[in-house]
């Protein structure tokens, strides 16, 4: 289609959703470590600063073309405030905040009964991400997407309590484990508000760990957890948009997946998106799966091209431009240009033919 006037962010990735035309694709892969790269930075400098993470992205928007400015940063922020500010089972490494599962938080699970779901308001590096939030909407204006974000109930248990300890309790105290996910999913539900109120068009959830799951386990567990926050979302704002991410190959899960009112599924590279398209239906969103290693980061940017028509063609027009995961640091920057310049250069019914 023509426009006169090149539409927003926003109104592009609402326009995909409701099904009426657009300019183009949407661009929206996943940037954190690579726009802090990108704005000279320490990463723990943009995950602990608010205004630099917002300013980091604000400048990948305008130099890449992205369709979003994202807030997915790093996995401690609830879990430091949950712990009252005390990061001792937190490692703070190069690469961000990473989780010491030998001083998890729960590691202990008399604590759990001690905790209280942190106010995102109160100081902390909850309301960081809020004020960030804040400052991009403020200088974005109202026609671009930013994406808020919170930690899946998985994610956030495993960060609590540690993956292989966590996964353990699947058999040995799945009402201890229940317990853990509920109030992981109060959190989740107590910190899509203020980031919707701050200026959030759009909350993205991620439970990486969920991957790890078999089925049987990820119906029983982290499906009613994840529906609870999902749910307290579209009730409350029907009219924020709810993407899905889950790290790595959650094709067996995909039957039990869309059974959530999410309106994009932000599927990793080593899903097959033939599968996935087939079990999802042709009217769900796919965001995604270009490989992150394979083509963006050792791959040249004709490859990167070639490989989001891919995605394109099995995906059909509901399909949102992006990668499988977080794009890498060391990703050559032409290649990011070459995925956004395929969003660019196709409306989403412009499918590629094989």
């Amino acid at each position: 289609m023509t426009q006169a006037e090149p539409m927003g962010s926003l109104q592009r990735i609402r326009g995909l959703i409701a099904g009426e035309p657009i300019d183009h694709l949407p661009a929206q892969p996943l940037i954190m470590q690579f726009a802090a790269r990108h704005a000279g930075l320490d990463y723990n400098d943009y995950v602990t600063n608010g205004r630099r993470l917002a300013e980091a992205q604000m400048s990948m928007a305008d130099e890449y073309g992205i369709d979003c400015l994202m807030q997915c940063s790093d996995p401690a922020r609830e879990l430091i405030d949950i712990a009252g500010g005390d990061d001792s089972s937190v490692e703070w490494a190069a690469t961000g905040p990473a989780i010491v599962e030998s001083r998890a938080l729960v590691l202990d699970k008399a604590v759990l009964s001690a905790l209280r779901v942190p106010n995102p308001l109160a100081p902390g590096r909850m309301r960081d991400r809020v004020e960030s939030i804040e400052i991009m909407r403020g200088a974005a204006g109202p026609d671009t997407s930013i994406v808020g974000w919170v930690e899946g109930p998985l994610a956030l248990a495993a960060e609590m309590r540690g993956l292989s300890v966590l996964m353990m309790d699947t058999y040995e105290d799945p009402a201890f484990l229940d317990e853990l996910l509920d109030f992981t999913s109060r959190v989740g539900r107590a910190y899509w508000r203020p980031q919707v109120e701050a200026g959030a068009d759009t909350i993205g959830m991620s439970d990486a760990a969920a991957s790890m799951m078999s089925p049987t386990h990820y119906e029983r567990f982290i499906f009613p957890a994840q529906l609870r926050v999902v749910e307290d979302i579209k009730a409350a704002r029907p009219d924020v948009i709810v993407r899905l991410h889950m790290c790595g190959r959650t094709d067996d899960l995909l039957p039990t997946m869309k059974r959530l009112p999410v309106d994009i599924f932000e599927l990793d590279f080593p899903v097959d998106l033939v599968h996935a398209r087939a079990v999802l239906g042709p009217d769900a969103i796919i965001l995604g799966n270009v490989n992150t290693v394979e083509e963006m980061l050792t791959g040249s940017p004709e490859q990167v091209y070639a490989a989001a028509a891919d995605c394109h063609r099995i995906c059909g027009p509901n399909h949102v431009v992006g990668t499988g995961c977080e794009v890498a640091p060391e990703t050559p920057p032409e290649n990011l240009h070459a995925l956004v310049a395929y969003a660019r250069d196709h409306a989403p019914e412009e499918v590629p033919v094989a």
